[in-house]
């Protein structure tokens, strides 16, 4: 993980972590309660991860990739970031944790969520400082908060 760009001090980016730090804890959760065969609970924690990652998704989607996606430099990749939103909401909404073939399907797209997070903070976010001017970085901030009513209006944490 990038920690020398400085894009980890941006209060919108600095959220966006935090969203991701917030849904790895969940997943990880999730796989644990399954290792131990607790399945109400990882059914409840899978649950929780799938509404975490609709509100980031759209706070990402509606504000900084659509400002960054204007730019040719950038749409390709963007793209691809949301097909990957695209099909884990789709695995997410039908996982089955009866189903042996869901719950092995439910690791690999664990692991495949920590390469897609890498591939936003380590190559689109430090990409936001330099591609972004004032009026997109606003923006993106608010299109962050219409995704999340009732957070902190600084996006401090």
């Amino acid at each position: 993980m990038c920690h020398y760009c400085g894009c980890r001090e941006i209060p919108l980016i600095k959220e966006f972590i935090a969203e991701h730090e917030t849904v790895t804890d969940t997943a990880g959760e999730a796989l644990r309660a399954l290792d131990r065969g607790d399945t109400d609970l990882a059914t409840g924690l899978i649950a929780r991860m799938a509404g975490e990652l609709r509100a980031h998704w759209r706070g990402e989607e509606d504000g900084l990739f659509t400002v960054m996606g204007d730019d040719p430099e950038y749409a390709g990749y963007i793209d691809a970031l949301v097909q990957e939103h695209r099909q884990l909401a789709a695995f997410l909404d039908t996982v089955d944790l009866m189903i042996p073939q869901d719950v092995l399907r439910l690791r690999e797209s664990v692991d495949e969520l920590h390469h897609h997070i890498a591939k936003e903070e380590d190559g689109l976010f430090p990409a936001s400082l330099t591609a972004l001017s004032g009026d997109e970085w606003d923006r993106s901030m608010t299109a962050w908060r219409a995704a999340h009513p009732g957070a902190p209006g600084d996006l401090g944490r």
